[in-house]
């Protein structure tokens, strides 16, 4: 039986089991903004005002708290990929997955490393999503290349390594969107074909999948696949 589906939906929940759930993933998030992702199960439960026996229930898995309490975050930057690819301007697309993307470790604190925890999945059906999303983005980078917007030596472990540097910065400064939002005008502007000045030294072996950002995880590398 899939995990998901013992796993009892919001609507079929009664009330006081309902805001149990929401107090659960909410307090998800804030743990694992301020302790990582692999911060205890009983923290969480502490945080939320329940038992460790609740909090299981709801939720059999630290996989499958993790993946509810972002669920909202991973369909928005899924959408954003989606729709990126979609646009008929490579570069706009690509402007506004990178965008998204930076809002999203912006605004919640733990997301980045529920994402990447999202990718070594090993059950068919995410690593058939996984795999998918990483021919998606190499699609959309070949379109902007192609449409002489994105630098030509622009390669996909560049996007890896340009949130790899956004999450430091709101790490730092938690609270300062305005130094977020400039970096990120920085990065973008650094990626346009017009910027390119030069060689570049060779590209990193980082990913999506293997950045070092979950707590106490060390840094998984693996080839980004072209």
């Amino acid at each position: 039986m899939e995990e998901s589906s013992r796993i009892a939906g919001p609507a079929s929940l009664r009330a006081d089991a309902r805001r149990n759930q929401e107090r659960i993933l909410v307090s998800a998030r804030a743990v694992f903004a301020e302790h990582g992702i692999d911060a205890p199960m009983a923290t969480v439960a502490r945080r939320a005002g329940v038992g460790v026996a609740t909090l299981y229930r709801r939720f059999p898995t630290r996989d499958a708290l993790v993946r509810a309490a972002f669920a909202q975050q991973m369909e928005t930057c899924a959408r954003a990929l989606t729709e990126a690819l979609a646009d008929p301007d490579p570069w706009r697309g690509f402007q506004r997955l990178v965008e998204t993307a930076c809002e999203l470790q912006r605004e919640e604190q733990g997301f980045s490393a529920a994402f990447v925890a999202a990718f070594p999945d090993s059950r068919v059906e995410h690593a058939q999503a996984r795999e998918q999303a990483e021919r998606d983005l190499l699609t959309l980078v070949r379109r902007a290349q192609a449409a002489g917007a994105l630098r030509a030596d622009f390669h996909p472990s560049d996007l890896a390594v340009a949130l790899l540097a956004h999450c430091g910065l709101v790490t730092a400064l938690p609270r300062d969107s305005a130094a977020s939002r400039r970096l990120v005008a920085y990065l973008l502007q650094s990626f346009r074909a017009e910027a390119a000045h030069g060689a570049l030294p060779p590209p990193s072996t980082l990913s999506l999948r293997s950045l070092p950002l979950a707590a106490d995880n060390a840094p998984r590398q693996r080839p980004f696949r072209t």
